[in-house]
Order: structure tokens, then C-alpha cells, then sequence
């Protein structure tokens, strides 16, 4: 098969589509022909050097792929070869074929199409064991979630108001916040031109958020904790503006509040196949419904991995970026 390789880490160019030995599925395995991947910002780190696969998993980048199941490891049920799915996925779904945990996969959702259904794992795997599984997102309550427009804001969105939650958004510039609006985000902040602590805590009166979704890290700590409801919770999932911060005690007493912070890719098979479970009973009826969908910003192909990661490095795109690989 042929698979995105990195011989060496550096820019989007690094990323070299290459020959490469199949994948044979082990015990509690499947074998699944890829259909679609994603770009994800982890896939970035790992092409430039900063974000090695967890032991034991697929050298290739990819946390997530649609396509068709091609072979069942031993003790394996409840699937059957042709099967159309996607998948969580540590590493592997820049490739024609992935190795995949039986408990990772995912039957593609009524009414999204294979290639699109490639949009869905990581994102509502990610949204759904942070803002609910950990933060425990209540009907009425705000949540403050950054990067709106990005692949995992707009689930978030989406989610959020699905079960009743106020829902508030940081995005870069008019259009991207208009597009977030669309999707059902009440509190919309430019965080180019405004400050969102003062921004949410005129639109909340001054009560805050009682959950935040934050991909920035150590850069809003300290405007994450100030913009903190009473029993506030904050859930770090990423750390685009660093890692170290300095962060008040203080302020989080006097709000009887909690910082977590998870990562979903590392994290051992049982507890990803629970989140996938869980995925599958809350999420998957609301895409059917129609009431949640998948946004796609653009596909491009495959063994053109490199256009992707530029794409996403560009920071113009709203939604996902689906990587098609060769059929036939």
C-alpha cells in the first residue's frame, strides 16, 4: 500500500507519499481501507518533529478515517468485512489501509456520506469526553469555547446547543464568527479586536462561564480563570499559546472552580472504546437527526497531504479539511 511518510521532520513538504509494507490486523482487530482522512493539528506536530505516535501504533499520521472494513482479526464480532465506517485512530489514517481497535470504529451516521463521515470521529470524540464526560455541561449553562470555527468549535457548538446550553465563541474576524452564528453560537467575540473576559462577562452579567473549551493553553490561563463562572470548569485541550503560565490560586478558590486539561490521542484502547461507546449513543442519533452535522471546509487529496497542512496552517478555514485518497 502506499501511506504519507515523514522521513524527515520539517515543513508541509516533509510529508512524502511513499510504498510501504500493509498493516495485518491482530487479535480485537480490523483492517479498513481508507476512504478519507482528516488534518488535525496533531498531525502537524508530528511532521514537524514535536508529536511522536504512542508505542505500538502506526508511524503514519492520521487520528481519523472513513472507509470500508477489508479483513477481521481474531475475536472480532458485530462487524463484517465491506462494512462502510470511520474510526478513531492514534496514528495510520494518512494511508490506503489502517489497523484499527474494533472498539474505535464507528458505523458511518444516517445521512452522511462516507467520505464527509471522515469529519467525525476526532471531533466529536473530543467534544463529547471533554465538555460533557469531564465538564459535565448542564442544560442552561454557558460555555466559552475557543476557536469556534475550528473543526472541534463547530461540534462543540453544535453539541452544546443540542442539549440546551448558552453558548459562547472566540474566532478570528467577522466571517468566521458569522459562520459560528449559523450553527447556533449566542456570544460571539473577535478575539483580534476584543477582549473576551470583558465581552462574556458583559453578555453573561458578569455571572461568566460555567464551562470552558480551550485550545490555547498557557497564553489564556489567566483570562480563562477570570472569565470562570462560580463553580466553573475549565477543560485545556491544547496549547497553541504555550505551555507554562502562572496560574492564581487564589482566584480559583474564591470560585470553587476546576482546571483540567486531557489529551484523547495517548490514551490506553478501553478508555477511547468507552468515549467511542458513548460517542455512539448521544452523538450519532443527533447526526442522524440532523440536528448536529459535520462541517467540511475543503478535501483535497491524499498523496497531496502537504496542501492540507497548509490549508490548516493558514488559519483561514472553517471547519474540517478531508484528505480523499486514491480509489481503485
Amino acid at each position: 500500500m502506499y501511506a504519507i511518510t515523514i522521513p524527515e521532520p520539517g515543513g508541509p513538504e516533509a510529508l512524502v507519499w511513499a510504498e510501504v509494507p500493509d498493516p495485518v490486523p491482530g487479535e480485537g482487530e480490523v483492517l479498513v481501507e481508507v476512504v478519507a482522512s482528516a488534518v488535525n493539528r496533531a498531525d502537524l506536530l508530528q511532521r514537524q518533529g514535536f508529536y511522536d505516535p504512542p508505542p505500538g501504533s502506526s508511524p503514519y499520521p492520521g487520528l481519523e478515517c472513513s472507509g470500508r472494513i477489508a479483513a477481521l482479526g481474531p475475536g472480532v464480532s458485530g462487524w463484517a468485512v465491506g462494512d462502510e465506517v470511520c474510526a478513531l485512530l492514534a496514528g495510520g489514517g494518512y494511508a490506503e489501509k489502517v489497523v484499527v481497535p474494533a472498539g474505535q470504529l464507528l458505523p458511518v451516521p444516517e445521512g452522511v456520506d462516507l467520505t464527509t463521515a471522515a469529519a467525525l470521529p476526532e471531533v466529536a470524540c473530543t467534544v463529547w469526553s471533554n465538555i460533557f464526560m469531564i465538564a459535565h455541561l448542564r442544560p442552561g449553562e454557558t460555555v466559552l469555547v475557543h476557536g469556534g470555527a475550528s473543526g472541534i468549535g463547530t461540534m462543540a457548538i453544535q453539541l452544546a446547543k443540542a442539549v440546551g446550553a448558552r453558548v459562547a465563541v472566540t474566532a478570528g474576524g467577522p466571517e468566521k464568527l458569522a459562520r459560528c452564528a449559523e450553527l447556533g453560537a449566542d456570544i460571539l467575540i473577535d478575539y483580534r479586536e476584543q477582549d473576551f473576559v470583558e465581552e462574556l462577562s458583559k453578555a453573561t452579567d458578569g455571572a461568566g462561564a460555567d464551562v470552558i473549551l480551550d485550545i490555547v493553553g498557557a497564553k489564556y490561563l489567566e483570562r480563562n480563570v477570570k472569565a470562570l463562572a462560580v463553580n466553573g470548569r475549565l477543560v485545556v485541550i491544547g496549547l497553541q499559546g504555550g505551555v507554562k503560565g502562572e496560574l492564581n490560586l487564589g482566584a480559583l478558590l474564591a470560585k470553587r472552580a476546576a482546571v483540567m486539561a486531557t489529551t484523547l490521542r495517548a490514551r490506553p484502547a478501553d478508555e477511547k472504546a468507552a468515549i467511542v461507546a458513548a460517542v455512539r449513543e448521544h452523538v450519532w442519533p443527533l447526526i442522524g437527526a440532523g440536528t448536529v452535522r459535520p462541517v467540511v471546509d475543503r478535501t483535497v487529496p491524499l498523496n497531496d497531504a502537504a496542501a492540507g497542512h497548509r490549508a490548516l496552517e493558514s488559519g483561514t478555514h472553517v471547519g474540517k479539511i478531508l484528505l480523499v485518497a486514491p480509489q481503485g
